[in-house]
């Protein structure tokens, strides 16, 4: 089986990954039982993480979206609690190390009912024990405005 095949399930799984196996088939023009080896072999690659929905966030009751740019001194010293921190924290959709603007070193992706909590995480993030942030900087988005385009990976053209 050609690995353009594999190829073009995980861009028709992005699209829509509510889809049959036997409706895959058809538009990939191979199989059921092929489409099901396909995904088997995506998912236990690792190249498929997970199978999620994209809701609505406003109305699930978050009012804001921040990105957040941090950064620590020294950076490597005082990453394990930040990153324990963060795989604990509800609020954290995304989160990586990274580079691009002055002097931060890892960014943070977290959605809040409202300003408060976004406050409240805030002072959360500067006071976690055995870290030294230094410096936080916030993009906030109001999920209340009008959103030019909403996060999807349904488009993503292919490489």
């Amino acid at each position: 089986m050609p690995k353009e095949k594999l190829v073009d399930l995980l861009y028709e799984l992005m699209k829509s990954c509510k889809r049959s196996d036997r409706e895959l088939a058809r538009i990939i023009k191979v199989s059921q039982p092929t489409i099901t080896r396909l995904r088997k072999n995506l998912e236990n690659s690792g190249l498929i993480r997970e199978y999620t929905v994209m809701p609505a966030l406003e109305r699930l009751g978050f009012e804001i979206v921040a990105f957040s740019f941090v950064w620590t001194s020294p950076l490597h010293e005082t990453m394990k609690p930040i990153e324990d921190w963060v795989l604990e924290n509800r609020r954290i959709l995304f989160s990586s190390l990274g580079r691009g603007i002055e002097g931060k070193t890892f960014m943070i992706v977290s959605v809040h009912k409202d300003y408060t909590d976004f406050s409240q995480f805030g002072r959360e993030l500067r006071s976690i024990p055995g870290s030294k942030v230094v410096s936080v900087e916030s993009f906030l988005i109001s999920l209340k405005t009008d959103i030019v385009k909403h996060f999807s990976l349904k488009n993503l053209e292919r490489v």
